[in-house]
């Protein structure tokens, strides 16, 4: 696979100061690239690209609260890799006692590519001797791999399938008790968890103590992704039945994330059925686009929609 760097603005001459800087963080370029002090690397946009489960990656990294899934390497070792959310003090890595292996992905990012940090923290727990603990993603010293990716070393066409867990019980192995920080760590974390079910692909339900959200992980291009929903707005056909509002959408590493309010009364798995019909509707307006152009109606609801978007690195 070739290597990839992050890419640079196409074009940044005469840019407008004021104008939302072009690398996407949603800051004004003066205050990013255009300042004195900006990164002289740009993050890549989408750094999970080209992997079956780039959708999960992301909900697993921003917003899904306790979770694992078991990663398929491309070559096969003696070692298996768990994916997990959060590890123990927010760890990049860690080899458990047996030889087992977590790699963490609510993790500080040290470069401009989650995707390399990732494969840096999957080569150390490859190589890491059991009981060992990898707290942060250091300077890579081994020029060989210090432009791998995550894509590097997965199986690009292996689905990625979560477990979602109610606490962090996980961190510890079956029959030890967590002692000193861990300890502390874990109950902190138990703390702050928030009820979340996952009720399609991408899709997660997710209590947020007043409210209740759906907020879905899109694999479309944002650009098509916002049409079709402006004519499912247009349509009246853009909630998932009564007791839902669409409430807005947020970036998140090159994807568009949907957000609906749900009526927090209702349980997660009543609204399972709504996601699926809602996904059809989508796919069907998607396919639309091809012979039918928006409407004066549905180009004004695609204002509006673009009007309600935030960006999450």
């Amino acid at each position: 696979m070739a290597k990839r760097t992050a890419g640079k603005p196409r074009n940044t001459d005469g840019i407008n100061p004021r104008q939302p800087c072009p690398c996407g963080s949603g800051k004004r370029y003066k205050a990013c690239h255009g300042s004195s002090g900006g990164p002289v690397e740009l993050p890549v946009a989408r750094p999970f690209e080209g992997l079956a489960g780039e959708c999960e990656l992301i909900a697993l990294r921003e917003f899904v609260p306790s979770a694992t899934a078991p990663l398929t390497l491309a070559k096969p070792g003696e070692r298996a890799v768990t994916l997990a959310t959060v590890l123990p003090m927010a760890s990049a890595a860690l080899v458990r006692a047996d030889g087992t292996a977590f790699l963490g992905l609510q993790v500080q990012t040290r470069s401009s590519d989650i995707s390399r940090d990732l494969a840096r923290a999957l080569n150390w727990a490859l190589a890491a001797e059991p009981g060992a603990v990898l707290a942060v993603v250091g300077p890579e010293t081994d020029e060989s791999t210090e432009r791998e990716r995550l894509q590097d070393l997965v199986d690009l066409a292996a689905p990625l399938e979560p477990t979602l867990h109610t606490d962090f019980g996980w961190w510890m192995p079956e029959g030890e008790e967590p002692t000193g920080e861990v300890a502390l760590s874990l109950e902190r974390a138990n703390q702050a968890i928030m009820p979340t079910e996952r009720i399609g692909p991408a899709a997660y339900w997710v209590d947020a103590g007043d409210r209740a959200h759906l907020r879905w992980v899109r694999p479309e291009p944002e650009g098509a992704l916002l049409l079709a929903l402006a004519r499912l707005a247009a349509r009246g056909e853009l909630g998932l039945g009564e007791g839902s509002r669409y409430a807005g959408s947020f970036r998140a590493h090159g994807l568009l994330v949907p957000v609906w309010d749900l009526d927090h009364e209702s349980h997660a798995r009543e609204w399972t059925d709504q996601a699926a019909d809602l996904g059809k509707r989508l796919e069907d307006a998607l396919a639309s686009l091809e012979d039918q152009p928006l409407t004066g109606e549905e180009r004004r609801a695609r204002d509006g929609l673009v009007g309600r978007q935030v960006t999450l690195r």
